[in-house]
């Protein structure tokens, strides 16, 4: 009987796997939930998290059914997606209800609900292999459709935060040897604040940009830069020095009246070896044994981007220095944009550097995942200046763990 059951799941999901490449993004829910008698389940519910990650919106399964809105902060869901754990707990209407993460690799997406009437280790597995199926089928079909990012928004996004977005990559992402997290406020007011990861050829890629001003100007701003930082990348060898030089050159070129600071830093994923460039950026913050390392990143400032090219003269192009600091198992580098420490309270007490620092560390040592810490960070920055931010706040941390299993 177990056996016959264990071939109907396994058969219910082969379909699924099949069908839901063809299937339009708002039959997603419907779909699956067609199978759920197959699956051994009574139906589940896909639940997405909202830009700012505060609220989670559930995919209605069709045009007239309504979509609902759980607080990450306060409900079993939102425990899920805080801790990235299995919540389960009985259903008002009988059963039981599983709450599960859907995730992209490490980039949180949501949550699955899903409801059964036992739960047993099959069905366990299945409950696990549906989030997982769910969250490529999400990601997968959000570039082709505005069906989930239109129930994502809690609020109106201007036009120069739409832009910054489009260009954004996933906030999460990582391997067994590293792991890279960010976080950018305001969500839907972003001016010129914009930052990238990217794995290649064994390096982690980082980059962190902050574009002079708070208008559209600054995001086209800072789109040029990234996309010049990508360009590079993608088409050479893509070192450091390359990716600047071409930054500042396309920013002198078609933005001569504004600038960029920002910090671009390659990881060697085997050794440990970080090589940066600031321009003119706050300095990173570099945490051991969840403690600072004073002055550990300190180094000479150099110019920010777009200013450079015009100083070069008869001398030749800028020569721009490469920085380097081996790290050690376990170590974190932060970086930030001016916006993080320099939120001020009413009475004009800034956040600063050492509340910043002794947030994310409290957090590390309480064994918190690190994009909780960051979305939970911003939040009690948000908070610190009465709910609106007079300048972009990022923040990136990565993490280099080659002795992890």
């Amino acid at each position: 009987m177990e056996a016959a059951a264990s071939r109907q799941q396994e058969q219910a999901l082969l379909l699924l796997l099949e069908k839901m490449h063809f299937v339009s993004p708002d039959r997603l829910p419907s779909l699956f939930n067609g199978y759920a008698a197959d699956l051994g389940i009574r139906a589940m519910t896909i639940f997405l998290a909202d830009l700012r990650q505060n609220t989670l919106v559930s995919l209605p399964e069709g045009p007239d059914q309504p979509s609902l809105r759980l607080g990450v902060d306060d409900s079993e869901a939102g425990r899920t997606y805080r801790t990235g754990q299995l919540q389960t707990s009985e259903h008002r209407a009988g059963g039981l209800q599983l709450w599960l993460p859907m995730n992209d690799g490490m980039d949180r997406i949501g949550v699955l609900e899903v409801r059964t009437d036992t739960l047993d280790q099959g069905t366990l597995q299945v409950c696990r292999t549906l989030a997982s199926l769910l969250a490529l089928a999400v990601i997968g079909k959000g570039g082709h459709s505005d069906a989930y990012s239109r129930l994502q928004r809690s609020a109106p996004l201007k036009l120069e935060a739409e832009m910054a977005w489009a260009y954004m990559p996933p906030r999460t992402m990582g391997t067994e040897q590293v792991t890279s997290s960010a976080v950018l406020e305001p969500a839907y007011d972003l001016g010129g604040d914009a930052f990238d990861h990217s794995l290649i050829e064994g390096e982690l890629h980082i980059t962190v940009l902050d574009s002079m001003g708070h208008d559209l100007l600054s995001g086209l701003t800072s789109t040029v830069a990234m996309s010049s930082c990508r360009n590079v990348r993608r088409s050479s060898s893509g070192s450091l020095r390359e990716i600047v030089a071409t930054v500042d050159t396309n920013l002198a070129t078609w933005f001569p009246d504004r600038f960029i600071t920002g910090v671009f830093a390659h990881l060697d994923l085997a050794n440990g070896t970080l090589n940066w460039i600031n321009c003119g950026h706050p300095t990173p913050l570099l945490l051991r044994d969840q403690n600072p390392v004073p002055g550990a990143l300190d180094r000479d400032p150099q110019l920010p981007l777009g200013i450079a090219h015009g100083l070069a003269g008869d001398h030749g192009p800028h020569a721009w220095r490469i920085d380097t600091v081996q790290l050690q198992p376990g170590d974190r580098v932060l970086l930030y944009t001016d916006g993080v420490t320099e939120a001020e309270a009413q009475d004009g007490t800034r956040f600063g550097q050492e509340r910043f620092t002794d947030f994310i560390i409290r957090a590390i040592a309480a064994g918190e995942p690190t994009p909780e810490a960051l979305r939970r960070l911003v939040n009690n920055i948000l908070t610190y200046q009465d709910g609106r931010l007079s300048d972009d706040a990022t923040i990136l941390v990565f993490e280099w763990h080659p002795t992890r299993t």
